[in-house]
């Protein structure tokens, strides 16, 4: 019997959350930057490069790769003949790890659980409690799978049952441009197949564990039908143009992860879930001598990128923006924004909207006549930042409030990730405003564009607070621009069917 003792595994979580909020697992850098290199879409190569040249400064700074640090994922697999010396269940010692991870002063971690998912949908303040899976099978040791899952990924799981004689590529093919590009590629895609409804969930979740190989794969040939699987969907998918950030380009995934299970006769269980660009999992095991030792990446595993904005990039100077100045944008511009912006997600554009319908002023600091609202929850801030990692959040989950803010305010543009639905497309262009994009997955090099921050109203909401920033070359893309055009619709067409030109040996690994 092999003792593991309680202070171990809470060290080891902890270790483990800190490490994966700020490094990226070399599998990942490595494809991202074999994509990089084949990507012949301009749009797609920038926001490529803005998330290598993030992750670096990330693992040199050692601050967090998003500002969305995720929800806590383990599977916890225990030897029978181990036990962990403890009074407090398994549970419990995963979570005291998770507070302290989420809660280190020298590089604190977002908080974004909430209890009471129905009703008051409070922030717990630790990021408690983890999703914890846990299994006994045979040794005498404590293996752990740890990832921090972020919303715009988790966001876009899905579910099906599928008739057993029907094609999984083409179900899947059919419902990745579905998933919008929230999810942040270029990530993975993890598939689970068979079971029952949970536990092909479950397997897709379990899959995203997982180092990137295909490249290898490609390159030894499939050994059985689930490779022959992931080949196929890794290639239609990618054929399918949507690009990194949904831009429009050559690679939307790097790997495609497949996990089966026996299952009834008459069913095909499937679940797909997406890792996004922030990609945040690790290994480690326990075995009584003492907590978890994660080596720390190397440098020479990122690349020698640096990003600069390019040369064509418009300066916007927000202090005297109105809305007759935006009409020239198109689709695809770059922009240099400098100024004030305010910032507002969820629960700020709910309280906004509840004010106007009432009839009641905003608060004070609150003007958006020909203002920005950039949608973020930024990281707090350590030593000398003024706000920590603050990458965009997926701007379709303020769709239902953009009308009412453009009609009713003199908002004249936002700034998100990903598209927007029809509803609000058609109220940019009613309006004649804008909609524009940060790189999802590249949160602490726009921090680095925010001079200042405040605090303006809804303290009480934490990280969903709006604040006032003064950016300066703050880069975004015109999305949509005054006439409605869209470059989430016109990127992925321009780019339909292209990937397979791509040599085999060129692929990402």
């Amino acid at each position: 019997m092999r003792t593991i003792h309680e202070n171990d595994l809470i060290q080891s979580i902890h270790d483990a959350l800190q490490y994966i909020a700020c490094y990226h697992p070399p599998d990942y850098l490595r494809a991202l930057t074999r994509a990089w290199e084949i990507e012949s879409s301009p749009a797609a190569k920038d926001a490529i490069e803005q998330i290598l040249y993030n992750s670096r400064l990330c693992a040199q700074g050692r601050r967090p790769i998003c500002q969305d640090t995720g929800m806590v994922v383990a599977f916890v697999d225990i030897g029978v003949e181990a036990r962990i010396e403890s009074r407090r269940g398994l549970d419990e010692l995963i979570d005291i790890g998770v507070a302290r991870a989420y809660t280190n002063p020298d590089n604190p971690l977002r908080a974004s659980m909430v209890s009471d998912p129905l009703g008051a949908r409070r922030n717990t303040g630790d990021n408690t409690p983890a999703i914890v899976h846990t299994r006994l099978v045979p040794g005498d040791r404590l293996r752990v799978r740890i990832a921090a899952k972020g919303g715009g990924s988790e966001n876009k799981a899905r579910f099906t049952v599928l008739n057993p004689n029907a094609s999984l590529a083409d179900w899947v093919v059919d419902i990745v441009p579905t998933l919008g590009a929230g999810w942040c590629p270029p990530g993975m895609l993890g598939i689970g197949v068979g079971g029952d409804a949970e536990k092909a969930l479950l397997l897709a979740k379990e899959s995203l564990m997982a180092p990137i190989d295909m490249a290898t794969l490609l390159q030894r040939g499939p050994s059985n039908r689930a490779e022959e699987l992931r080949i196929e969907i890794y290639r239609r998918v990618n054929d399918l143009g949507i690009g990194a950030q949904g831009l429009g380009g050559l690679t939307t995934v790097l790997d495609v992860k497949l996990l089966d299970f026996p299952t009834h006769a008459a069913s095909l269980p499937v679940g797909l879930i997406p890792n996004c660009a922030a990609t945040r999992h690790i290994e480690f095991e326990l075995d009584g001598s003492g907590p978890a030792r994660l080596q720390a990446p190397r440098p020479e595993d990122w690349p020698e990128i640096t990003w600069r904005p390019g040369d064509e990039a418009i300066p916007v100077d927000l202090e005297h923006l109105d809305r007759e100045q935006i009409q020239d944008w198109k689709p695809g511009d770059r922009l240099l924004l400098s100024g004030r912006l305010l910032t507002a997600r969820d629960a700020a554009h709910k309280r906004i909207v509840e004010r106007l319908e009432r009839g009641e002023p905003l608060p004070d600091g609150v003007d958006l006549h020909n203002r920005m609202i950039y949608y973020v929850g930024p990281v707090d801030p350590v030593g000398d930042e003024v706000v920590g990692p603050a990458g965009p959040t997926t701007a379709t989950r303020m769709d239902g409030y953009t009308e009412t803010l453009l009609a009713q305010t003199g908002l004249i543009g936002m700034i998100g990730k990903a598209e927007r639905g029809s509803e609000a497309i058609e109220a940019i262009r009613r309006h004649r405003a804008v909609y524009l994009i940060a790189v999802g997955g590249a949160a602490l090099l726009v921090a680095q564009a925010i001079r200042a921050a405040r605090i303006v109203a809804f303290e009480d909401l934490g990280m969903e607070a709006i604040r006032e920033f003064t950016v300066e070359n703050m880069p975004v893309t015109v999305a949509v621009d005054s006439r409605g055009d869209s470059i989430h619709a016109s990127g992925p067409a321009q780019w339909r069917g292209r990937f397979g030109d791509i040599p085999i040996v060129s692929m990402p690994g």
